[in-house]
């Protein structure tokens, strides 16, 4: 088990907080696993600094993918992707 420290923008640090944000989309440059912790430290991109507040979550799932072609480029450029979280 790995803990793996990555800065979060507010608003999307207060969702994770409020537990409607229940995943993160990252780009893939570092190993995560499950069983892994992710402490996520809150960041303001305005201050460009922590706030202070972090949350750790223990990671459950990871789905790498790299040059997705389910989707004509022009799909993709016009309406880009989504992350879709669901529950049990």
């Amino acid at each position: 088990m790995a803990k793996i420290e990555k800065k979060v923008w507010p608003e999307y640090f207060q969702a994770i907080v409020d537990g409607k944000k229940t995943y993160e989309l990252r780009l893939a440059d570092f190993e995560c696993n499950p069983g892994d912790v992710l402490v996520l430290r809150e960041w303001d991109p305005q201050t460009k600094e922590y706030t202070g507040r972090e949350t750790e979550k223990t990671v459950t799932y990871v789905g790498k993918t790299k040059g997705i072609s389910f989707w004509p480029q022009e799909d993709v450029d016009k309406y880009g992707y989504q992350i879709i979280s669901f529950g049990g």
